[in-house]
């Protein structure tokens, strides 16, 4: 075993050894030679941890070890704190996180101190966002540290670790999940809390090289290193007083970091992070001119025992502090619990837990009174009361106990060495004093575990509980433990209830975990929410709900009765856009382009999902904005589709309203599906883009003009685009389908904008899958564009059928021919007969493989078009079963023969209508009102010459009017003359054709 390498540390003996620890070096030393046989590394480390702890006592600024969310240090701090009453306390946290720190008060702990950065500048763009969380508990020395430095009169509390940008420029990126529990148990959903974010902590204490953990855990008889530092470093420093709980903790420091594996970057960033707080601390003295012995500095025992040049406040100075990125940095609290904080930094399950009953007890027991802030929310409502120790040392005008030291100069570190008093050698020759069985709390425990193991499915009873008893105290003595610990209990109740894993049921460690005092989950309050949120629960209070509690609330919204609710259905809706799932759930009612619910049904779980609406706070001031950034950033980011923008084309329209926003994104899915050279998204396109025009004729005069730019552009786009993504192979038949319903369905609108169709018939001319459904879809499209007759279509059906080598594939064709219904709606019935036909001609060993196929085919990919299938099927099928066996299909029936006249004389004259020569009188009085003169032809007599209409030619301004708009500039032609060939539709034959297309969609 070998010391870690250190860069700029000092040497491990020499020069500024005391006397104070000569027994300690002696007894060590000693010890050294006789287990090695000689001076070797193992003396080196074991004296240099002496030197350690001996440098840490002698600086005159006062170090505070500190372990994180440890009681015995919290326990520590807050008799610390009574009896120096230091005026300056520095702590070990980002310094960029100060203006939290008063926050804390309008919450009830845990919660975390978070720094997020979303926009980032001077890192790699797949890092954002950026989230730094630091979790803070009562039972921890830090709040204790806050609490006194906050609610104190005339004591400054200074931040003086790396702020969060230094944590992202100095440690290397690890992915997200790394650190597990250590017992190998997954996380809770409550675990989750903290996010991805990087867990800062201060005091982290924990063996960094992996042979000595597993040393430690396995000479101690513990499953996990948690349990390791409860037994032998939590419990006996409970009682210690404060010399000795320091040692101690520099010596366990020292420990673990030269006993570290040679990381270089991990020790670098350490040893870095050193020279940066005590850089801060003295510039602070400097500026201040605050005596160092009325400071303190709270920081992890690992940091204490520091070996870097710059240790001390008589340090070496010139570390150069790097400058901050351009990175812009929000800060706020966010609620976290104790799963939360064992999942971020690798704990135990049930740990923090343990930690937080046990500092309960400890103050019951030692009487020590904490620091809570005033106002806390969550904690007891106690008077003030000074005990007898502060009545008598410190005045009341003055809570500096010691006001002569502020004007004494520093202490020389010789004369300060003098004064320190070795506790380590009495401490590590003294036995473990073991604590006595409390049958009493043991029992309850197990009557306790019982009860609630029966509330929630087990087969628990007397017996159990007497089992649980007794097994805890066995396991304790085979631990050498007399008092079964928390993790002995925990043990001994899975071993003697959970008979059987149940789903759904609720496993005895939890239990025991929830009746140690549980996963205690923080909240923030009201007043320490962000704009956003404040601004949430303000325009929400209509509903009546207490939306800050975890839990999921019921609201009924019925804005028929209550217009005033229609604003709290339109924050909802976005909040269903921006949190995420289960935050707001829509039960009843929804929201989509023209149409708007009146009643509505929500479940809420807004104080559940805190976190994330705090951290949505961080983007902006209101949902609005948040919202709009969003939908900003969705469609100019580099990898947008068409499909995306056009979904946040309709969020817009939606959630905002106005056509600001609508049709700038419109615009962008404009440019982003002129650059797009596959179709992987046209079945996307295509429904949305079908929902905007619907919307926009009925709620706008007129189209906006970024939606007839897209149709012009989508036409000539995707008849691009058509002959090669009938050929790929990547391409799917769902797809070139969709492409052919945006062309076919936009053709009345694109050619009315100016489109050409015969772009459209080179482009279907020019395809030639090899598919078969894609051959099925080209030949619906031939049919749609009267290329191909449907006579024809059917006897191409028939062909492959009647092909053997074909007819394996032809339910490849039928599927093509289902997605055709798409594009081409009009082929329903041919589709139906296709269909039948497969059924009554395959054999079973090609037919039944199919019918899955055909199965998921309509349910997946035209799920829409089922209906239609169906419907043109009730049309075509008898709809009585004895009806069916006599039944014919239309298809089999033969052709009905060509209506021939009936025979009759040859000089027989055209029938003509009956009714009008029988009554005479309405055509007579229609007839003068037009100007005609005519008398009526004899019946059965020859009809009179065909001289045309004499309306026209008694008003031509109308005809010229409407001549010279069509540019048909000849002249009439002369009454009783032969009508001229029509040339119109030759000369304008797109005017012909939009004509032609619109007759067809009707």
């Amino acid at each position: 075993m070998s010391a870690a390498p250190e860069t700029g540390a000092a040497p491990a003996t020499g020069t500024g050894a005391t006397p104070s620890f000569a027994a300690l070096r002696g007894q060590l030393q000693t010890a050294a030679e006789e287990f090695a046989g000689g001076p070797d590394a193992l003396e080196s480390i074991l004296l240099g941890m002496v030197d350690d702890v001996d440098r840490a006592v002698r600086e005159p600024l006062e170090i505070f070890p500190v372990c994180h969310h440890s009681p015995a240090s919290a326990l520590a701090m807050a008799r610390r704190l009574r009896e120096k009453r230091p005026k300056v306390v520095y702590l070990e946290l980002c310094e960029d996180m100060a203006p939290l720190l008063t926050e804390l008060r309008n919450c009830r702990l845990p919660v975390a101190v978070q720094a997020f950065a979303s926009d980032i500048d001077g890192f790699p763009p797949d890092w954002a966002p950026l989230s730094v969380v630091a979790p803070i508990t009562e039972a921890s020395a830090e709040y204790q540290a806050v609490a006194y430095a906050l609610d104190t009169p005339g004591v400054e509390l200074v931040l003086v670790d790396r702020s969060s940008d230094h944590v992202f420029q100095w440690d290397a990126r690890r992915p997200a999940g790394d650190d597990a529990h250590e017992d190998g148990t997954g996380p809770e959903p409550e675990a989750a809390l903290h996010g991805e974010a990087v867990g800062v902590e201060i005091g982290d204490l924990r063996p960094r090289f992996a042979e000595l953990e597993e040393h430690l855990l396995r000479h101690g008889k513990v499953r996990h290193w948690s349990e390791w530092w409860h037994q032998y470093v939590e419990l006996p420093l409970g009682d210690g007083d404060h010399d000795t709980y320091r040692q101690v903790m520099f010596l366990v420091g020292s420990l673990f970091r030269r006993l570290a594996p040679g990381d270089g970057d991990r020790v670098r960033v350490d040893e870095d992070r050193e020279r940066y707080m005590w850089t801060r601390m003295r510039e602070h003295l400097a500026t201040t001119g605050t005596d160092p012995a009325d400071c303190l500095y709270v920081c992890g025992a690992f940091h204490a025992a520091s070996r870097v040049e710059e240790f001390g406040v008589h340090g070496a100075d010139g570390f150069a502090i790097s400058p901050r990125t351009a990175t812009t940095w929000q800060y706020g609290l966010i609620p976290s619990s104790h799963a939360a904080i064992e999942a971020q930094f690798g704990l135990a399950s049930g740990s923090v837990s343990i930690a937080a009953a046990q500092w309960t007890k400890n103050l019951g027991r030692t009487g020590v009174k904490p620091y809570r802030l005033e106002g806390q929310a969550g904690a007891k409502k106690t008077p003030e009361k000074k005990t007898r120790a502060e009545r008598t040392t410190a005045p009341a005008a003055a809570p500096d106990p010691a006001p002569a030291t502020t004007s004494a100069p520093a202490p020389d570190p010789a004369s300060a060495s003098a004064s320190a008093e070795d506790r380590l050698s009495g401490f590590l020759r003294r036995p473990p004093v073991l604590d006595t069985l409390d049958e009493a709390e043991l029992l309850g425990w197990s009557v306790d575990v019982v009860r609630a193991a029966r509330r929630s499915g087990h087969l628990a009873s007397t017996a159990d509980a007497i089992a649980v008893f007794e097994t805890s105290i066995l396991l304790a003595g085979m631990r050498d433990r007399a008092k079964p610990t928390p993790y002995d209990f925990q043990d001994a109740a899975v071993t003697c209830i959970e008979k059987d894993a149940v789903p759904g049921r609720r496993d005895v460690r939890r239990i025991v975990e929830i009746m140690m005092g549980g996963d205690r989950i923080g909240q923030v309050g009201y007043e320490a929410l962000p704009p956003l949120a404040r601004d949430v629960h303000d325009r929400l209070a209509p509903l009546e709900l207490n939306l800050q509690q975890r839990g999921v609330r019921r609201a009924l919204l019925d804005t028929a009765s209550r217009p005033e609710l229609r604003a709290c259905s339109d924050v909802l809706w976005m909040l269903r856009r921006l949190m995420p799932h289960g935050a707001a759930r829509p039960v009843m009612g929804e929201r989509r382009l023209g149409e708007r619910s009146v009643q509505e049904s929500w479940d809420l779980a807004l104080g559940t999902h805190q976190r994330a609406l705090i951290e949505l706070g961080y983007e902006g001031v209101s949902l609005e904005q948040v919202l709009e950034q969003r939908l900003r950033r969705t469609a100019h980011g580099a990898r947008a589709t068409t499909a995306e923008v056009l979904a946040a084309v309709e969020d817009a329209v939606l959630h905002l309203g106005g056509r600001r926003l609508s049709d700038e994104l419109g615009t962008r899915a404009l440019e982003v599906l002129a650059g797009e050279r596959t179709v992987d998204g046209a079945p996307e396109v295509l429904r949305r883009v079908r929902g905007l025009l619907a919307y926009y004729r009925t709620a706008e005069p007129v189209l906006p003009p970024w939606i007839e730019s897209f149709v012009r552009t989508g036409y000539a786009h995707y008849c691009t685009l058509l002959p090669t993504a009938f050929q790929d192979e990547d391409a799917t038949a769902g797809q070139v389908a969709a492409m052919l319903g945006f062309l076919f369905g936009m053709e009345g609108l694109a050619l009315s904008l100016g489109c050409d169709r015969t772009q459209l018939e080179l482009a279907v001319a020019q395809s030639h899958p090899k598919d078969p459904a894609k051959t099925a879809l080209l030949w619906a499209a031939q049919v749609r564009i009267g290329t191909l007759s449907r006579e024809e279509l059917r006897a191409r059906c028939d062909d492959l059928l009647a092909d053997p080598l074909v007819v394996p594939s032809y339910p490849r064709y039928l599927s093509g021919f289902v997605h055709a219904l798409e594009p081409v709606p009009g082929l329903a019935d041919v589709v139906v007969e296709a269909v039948s036909n497969a059924f009554g001609r395959l054999p079973d060993a090609v037919l039944l493989p199919w019918l899955p196929v055909l199965v998921t085919t309509l349910r997946s990919n035209a799920a829409d078009l089922a209906p239609l299938l169906i419907r043109e099927a009730g049309r075509i099928f008898p709809a009585r079963l004895p009806a069916l066996d006599s039944w014919i299909p239309p298809w089999r029936l033969p052709a009905a023969p060509p209506r021939t006249a009936r025979p009759g004389p040859a000089t027989a004259a055209p029938r003509g209508a009956a009714l009008l020569p029988a009554h005479p009188a309405t055509c007579r009085a229609l007839a003068e009102l037009l100007g005609c003169a005519e008398e009526w032809a004899p019946a059965g007599g020859p009809p009179p010459d065909a001289t045309g209409a004499k309306l026209l030619p008694a008003h031509p301004d109308t005809c010229d009017a409407l001549a010279r708009l069509l540019g048909c500039d000849g002249p009439w032609a002369p009454a009783g003359a032969a009508p001229r060939p029509p040339a119109l539709a030759d000369r304008h034959p797109a005017t012909a054709h939009a004509v032609a297309a619109l007759l067809a969609d009707g």
